[in-house]
Formats: structure tokens, sequence, C-alpha cells
């Protein structure tokens, strides 16, 4: 099993054309990706209760399609957040009258959210001291 996931088109940054091509996957390290998840769940889910699917939308949508989670790759975090008792199930109705499970965070949840994103800014800002000017920090 590759260590990578490809996960979104970028332009073909070797070409004297810049275009936009969706032919090209950017590959992603896994540990990247599994290093910030947790972080970016408990962030969506301080801001409302969400159902899986919805979680799935959401961080594709915000991301501009750069992290796309399969079914199997989020209900498992979502199980170990919820053994962690960072965040808490229930089944509710969903828009469409059928039952959801959908996860909230819990008051721990929230206090681990503070700490992953004191821990992402520090890893953050040290890995964009590296890079130096090449990196533009968005506030």
């Amino acid at each position: 099993m590759s260590r990578f996931l490809s996960i979104a088109p970028i332009a073909d940054i070797g070409s004297d054309i810049s275009c936009f091509s969706e032919a090209r996957f950017m590959k992603v390290d896994k540990g990247l990706l599994g290093g910030s998840t947790n972080l970016m769940l408990l962030s969506l889910l301080s801001e409302s209760d969400k159902y899986g699917y919805e979680i799935i939308r959401e961080l594709e949508r915000r991301s501009d399609r750069t992290f796309q989670l399969q079914e199997g790759t989020l209900y498992p975090v979502l199980h170990k957040l919820e053994n962690n008792g960072y965040v808490k199930s229930y089944v509710g109705i969903g828009d469409n009258g059928r039952k959801r499970k959908y996860y909230r965070i819990t008051n721990c949840g929230v206090q681990q959210l503070a700490k992953e994103k004191k821990r992402w800014k520090v890893f953050s800002v040290s890995v964009n001291k590296v890079l130096g000017s090449e990196v533009q920090i968005f506030g």
C-alpha cells in the first residue's frame, strides 16, 4: 500500500503554459493528512453537530477539494475520537426525514481542539520559517 494519497488536481508547474490540469493530482503523504485529521474534524464539529457524509462534504468544500476523505477513512477516525471521549454520536432525523448518525463535540473534545490548534500553530509556523519566503502565511 502506498504512503501517498491522490487528493486534488494541481497546475502543471513544470510547463510554460500555466493551466489547470484535471488529469494531474497532487500526492500528499498520508502522514500529513493523518496528523491533522483530528484537528479538522473537531473544528468542524465545534461549529455544529454533523453526520458523516456532511463532514466529508464540508471538509471537501472548505479545502477547495484538497481533502476528499472516503467513508472508510472518516468513520474509524470518528470512532477513535468517540472512544477517547472527544465526540459523542446520536441518532437524529435528517432534513429528508431519514435517520442519521450525528456526531457532536464534547467538553473534553473542546479542550482537545484547543490543544490541537496550539500544536498546529507551532508546527505550521516552524515549517513556514524553514521554507522562508517561499510560503505566504494567510491570517
